[in-house]
């Protein structure tokens, strides 16, 4: 039962991380202003990733694209501006796990690819 709540806990924060870096791509390519929203995408980038990566040959660009569909979808803007988000969300999740991870916490981002 321990064990359930810490991967619990675990996915928690790193949905709460990716959201996070999702909101500030967000924020600084539309600016955006809702976390919560950011959260969601975070979620469901994370699920429209599962479901395509798996796929022989092609499945990680196949998976980068229905991410990157997911934040055109939940954003204004278009194609170049989800794009946009996504790299400044990648980078921003790059940054915060680095900070993070000095501390020897071991947290990844959920819901942005590759972290």
């Amino acid at each position: 039962m321990v064990a359930l709540i810490g991967s619990l806990i675990a996915f928690v924060v790193a949905l709460l991380v990716g959201g996070l870096a999702i909101y500030l791509g967000a924020s600084t390519v539309v600016g955006s202003d809702d976390y919560s929203h950011a959260v969601w995408t975070a979620l469901f980038g994370a699920i429209a990733w599962a479901l395509t990566a798996w796929i022989p040959l092609f499945g990680p660009l196949i998976a980068l694209v229905a991410w990157v569909w997911v934040i055109n979808w939940r954003y204004p803007g278009g194609w170049t501006d989800a794009a946009v988000i996504g790299l400044v969300a990648w980078v921003a999740a790059l940054a915060i796990l680095f900070v993070l991870n000095l501390f020897g916490l071991g947290i990844g981002a959920f819901g942005v690819p590759g972290l």
